[in-house]
């Protein structure tokens, strides 16, 4: 059976949210209808005044898929995600999704794949840093696979340290990856 419940109240949709403790600290689960995921945010990006309801299918289904990938694994996402932003993020981030676990892609890969997408064979990599930075819902959305063309692990709205221990965790060969100096990101 699946639980749809409806979170409405009056003409407001009634976001709720459940805690995850992650390897990487306390992961705010946020869902805005019920039945969907919206958010997946670090200790420092969390959101506040959202209800906590623990109980709701989605929450069990991204708890358990998060458990299964902390443990090493590659789940699928059999559940429904809903990442919100504009026509041109919610492309980045659909492309994200076709970034194997342990694979790496650069902006510049994925501002190509992109411009395929949308009809524009000069696609900023810059632009689509932007989109990959604004991901709301993280780690199931891969936005830790992507570097720069140099391998720079350039910024990660979960920190920097955070990207690497995904990548350390999917066993990626970090040997050509390196820090910034700078980082737009913590």
């Amino acid at each position: 059976m699946v639980e749809v419940i409806r979170c409405f109240q009056g003409d407001e949709i009634s976001m709720y949210q459940t805690i995850y403790e992650s390897p990487l600290g306390a992961l705010q689960l946020i869902t805005q209808d019920g039945v969907s995921l919206s958010h997946i945010l670090y200790p420092n990006q969390h959101m506040e005044n959202i209800s906590s309801y623990n109980q709701l299918a989605i929450f069990k289904d991204t708890r358990y898929w998060l458990d299964e990938y902390f443990k090493g694994h590659q789940p699928s996402i059999n559940f429904a995600i809903s990442p919100t932003g504009s026509e041109f993020q919610r492309t980045v981030w659909r492309e994200l999704e076709h970034i194997d676990y342990g694979e790496l892609k650069t902006y510049g890969d994925i501002a190509k794949r992109v411009g395929n997408v949308l009809g524009k064979p000069k696609m900023s990599a810059q632009a689509v840093g932007g989109a990959v930075g604004n991901n709301p819902i993280s780690i199931i959305i891969p936005c830790h696979r992507v570097v720069g063309k140099d391998g720079s692990l350039t910024g990660y709205g979960g920190t920097v340290d955070n990207k690497i221990k995904l990548l350390e965790l999917e066993k990626v060969d970090m040997t050509h990856l390196y820090r910034p100096k700078k980082s737009t990101k913590p």
